[in-house]
């Protein structure tokens, strides 16, 4: 059993889905506490420590964010902050005039027992940002995230369809490939 610290429910359905096909037992916990604003592996790193030993169990937090790279990699490790304040619409005018819409989706798993040090697993997702918001599902920036190969943004892909690749999926499969390994540890 591995508890899944998120207030998303959104972060937990995908999670389910991926764990599931592993015969791995998902709990949920939303425990609220204070992030650092470092890097996305520092803070699934400080999540990750503070929660297992908070509940004295192995967890797993994870944090994402849009990396834009014309705009420095904004919003980046402030993407949660950015949707909540200034949203897609916003963002698409950051975009405006700019022919560099390359961008990518990062997930960083932590991972920590109450006795060890945290391991932090990275994936991604590349593509584009779109012209115009697109589809309403998924949620937070999904609607402007264009996926080249897929001809669609995350917002036109249904859970499965955007399970099937997403960067959440890469680092939890990430994970569970060491979780599996390592016997569970």
């Amino acid at each position: 059993m591995i508890t899944f610290i998120t207030g998303n429910e959104h972060k937990v359905i995908e999670a389910e889905n991926i764990f599931s096909n592993h015969g791995i037992e998902l709990e949920h916990i939303d425990l609220g506490y204070m992030e650092p604003q470092d890097t996305l592996e520092n803070v699934a790193r400080f999540g990750a420590r503070y929660a297992s030993r908070e509940l004295n169990k192995s967890v797993i937090v994870e944090d994402a964010g849009l990396f834009i790279r014309a705009l420095n990699d904004f919003p980046g490790v402030y993407s949660h902050y950015v949707q909540d304040t200034l949203g897609n619409q916003n963002v698409l005018k950051l975009m405006d005039g700019i022919d560099d819409r390359y961008a990518e989706f990062r997930s960083v798993i932590g991972y920590c027992t109450p006795n060890s040090e945290p391991k932090v697993f990275l994936g991604r997702v590349v593509g584009q940002i779109a012209h115009e918001e697109r589809g309403d599902l998924g949620f937070a920036f999904d609607p402007i995230f264009y996926v080249e190969e897929e001809g669609k943004t995350f917002g036109e892909l249904t859970t499965e369809e955007k399970n099937q690749f997403s960067h959440r999926r890469n680092s939890l499969e990430k994970f569970v490939a060491w979780y599996v390994s390592h016997g569970g540890e």
